[in-house]
């Protein structure tokens, strides 16, 4: 069976980029005395190193194109310090034949024109740099006093922090010194809840009994207490109209011991006495009647 079409592109590109990975590494271990280590060359592996490869590739590319430009411009400095150097000789004023004080001068002004990245020593130069320099200055001064402004309320912020850190911290350690009795309290609470609860059930248990009862005898909410109170009224005024009646009996102790007048007399009492107890009883059942 024949490889699918494109399978044989897909190896070769593998197996070139294998030897590139190859022939880099021993340059590169090459350069630096050492021998290449045995690994495996893994499809992972291989793209990786490959990715280094170009981009170091690259990278060198881009400093040689810098080490030549350099090294064009160092040729250029140094035809031009020749021709200077000629033109100052040529009139007299060579390094070796100016005074100490003026050759360290004119190092002095080289190392500030270098300092300020100027290319030339020229006084409007000079004064361009200062100028640029001034306002780099007034930058640096505006973002500092910024940033002072910036840590002074960040100062302020830590310090209420810190402030209100300790506040907690206080409170915090109050409120677990306070759980030790607030757990007691709950708990006294819990048992006297379970108390009440038990002491409900049986109250609701006795009110249910004393319906029943009340249910058993007529109780019926008609019965109040000013009925209660004009019934009470009504058997003071019964026993204060009888008790004329009972003295009047009670007098009849005294008399002397004639038996038939005595009979009589008492069969008489008798008499009013019952009498007396009819109109009570009767007095009694209208006043229900009319509370019913």
């Amino acid at each position: 069976m024949s490889d699918p079409p494109g399978s044989e592109s897909k190896s070769g590109s593998d197996a070139s980029r294998i030897s590139e990975v190859q022939k880099w590494l021993a340059a590169r271990f090459g350069d630096a005395g050492k021998e290449v280590p045995d690994f495996e060359y893994t499809p992972r592996s291989v793209a990786y190193l490959h990715s280094v490869l170009t981009i170091s590739e690259a990278k060198e590319k881009s400093a040689d194109i810098l080490a030549k430009d350099f090294r064009r411009k160092a040729a250029e400095y140094r035809s031009q310090a020749a021709r200077i150097r000629e033109i100052l000789e040529s009139v007299g004023l060579a390094q070796d034949s100016l005074p100490s004080n003026v050759v360290g001068s004119a190092q002095v002004l080289a190392n500030v024109a270098n300092l300020l990245n100027i290319r030339d020593t020229e006084l409007s130069s000079f004064l361009v740099a200062m100028g640029d320099i001034s306002l780099r200055k007034t930058g640096v001064e505006e973002k500092r006093a910024k940033v002072q402004k910036e840590s002074k309320i960040l100062l302020d912020y830590t310090r209420k922090a810190i402030s209100r850190l300790t506040y907690l911290k206080r409170t915090l350690a109050q409120l677990e010194d306070d759980v030790p009795p607030c757990e007691a309290q709950m708990e006294n609470w819990k048992t006297n809840l379970q108390v009440m609860a038990a002491k409900e059930r049986q109250y609701m248990q006795q009110c249910a009994n004393y319906k029943a009862v009340l249910n058993r005898v007529g109780y019926s909410p008609e019965i109040s207490h000013g009925m209660l109170v004009e019934t009470a009224e009504h058997r003071k005024d019964l026993e204060k109209k009888t008790k004329p009646i009972l003295d009047t009996l009670r007098s009849y102790q005294d008399l002397p011991p004639d038996k038939a007048l005595a009979a009589l007399a008492i069969e008489d009492k008798k008499r009013q006495y019952a009498a007396a107890e009819k109109y009570l009883e009767d007095v009694l059942q209208s006043a229900l009647a009319t509370s019913e």
